[in-house]
């Protein structure tokens, strides 16, 4: 089934529905790291932000992406779910994407365990510069991102890959395989389709239904989902909502609608 978040749904409605206890753990306590047979740092969650930067995505809303990520892992709700866990530590990465041979890597993999950990990661993506690409390879987003989470020194209890946009896929290789490949490693895709109606000369002007495109086209895995977004109103609150579903493992469908 393909869930898609309900714009409506407060972050304070999503704790109290749950019934779950994300009470913040205090600043000074850290939990001792613990790792895995092969070596690896043992986390709750392995997480890619794979953002575009197509031609489509102009360095305004770039950096408008860029920025709501900065605000919502900073959030003490987010921070107390990352805290919650049963490590109490995630892995995250930031992704800037286009072209299939356009993958940057803007903030390398980074635990957040405190909100320091959040504001130093935060602090990396606010002072990046910007650089855009051509066409739109969801593909070779989804494949490059498949592959740094094998690559990292982490063994997370889920991994998932956080997919934004604002179109469709219109180069690099193949969606339906690059998905079929991200499924048999067990790696979720998520989805935040960009409602965006600003003009662009690189914006087709045949208009799609970007939430419904990624709802049936791009997202994958278990208990995969998507937060819809308009660029203006509620960036934040979507990726807020979406990061604390992910964080702490919560069940979509007591917060969605049928896609």
């Amino acid at each position: 089934m393909r869930l898609a978040v309900r714009a409506g749904l407060s972050i304070l409605a999503v704790l109290c529905l749950t019934g779950g206890n994300l009470a913040a753990t205090p600043d000074w306590y850290t939990r001792e790291i613990q790792y895995a047979e092969d070596g690896r740092e043992m986390v709750d969650l392995e997480l890619v932000l794979a953002v575009d930067v197509s031609s489509s995505i102009d360095e305004v809303e770039a950096r408008r992406q860029r920025e709501g990520h900065v605000a919502a892992l900073a959030d003490p709700e987010v921070i107390s779910a990352i805290q919650s866990g049963g490590y109490g530590r995630i892995a995250v990465m930031y992704l800037e994407w286009a072209d299939a041979d356009f993958q940057r890597v803007v903030a390398p993999w980074t635990v957040i365990e405190t909100e320091d950990d959040a504001r130093a990661f935060a602090a990396t993506l606010a002072t990046a510069p910007f650089i855009s690409g051509r066409r739109t390879a969801i593909g070779g987003a989804i494949d490059n991102s498949v592959s740094l989470i094998a690559d990292n020194r982490y063994d997370g209890v889920r991994r998932v890959i956080d997919l934004s946009g604002d179109g469709p896929q219109n180069a690099g290789p193949s969606l339906s395989a690059a998905r079929s490949r991200a499924e048999a490693e067990m790696i979720t895709i998520n989805g935040l389709p960009i409602d965006n109606a600003r003009q662009h000369p690189f914006r087709p002007s045949v208009s799609i239904n970007v939430a419904a495109y990624f709802e049936n086209e791009v997202i994958a895995g278990p208990g995969a989902f998507i937060s819809p977004t308009n660029e203006h109103h509620d960036f934040v609150d979507a990726l807020k909502r979406k990061l604390i579903i992910e964080i702490a493992n919560l069940d979509p469908l007591r917060f969605t609608r049928n896609g």
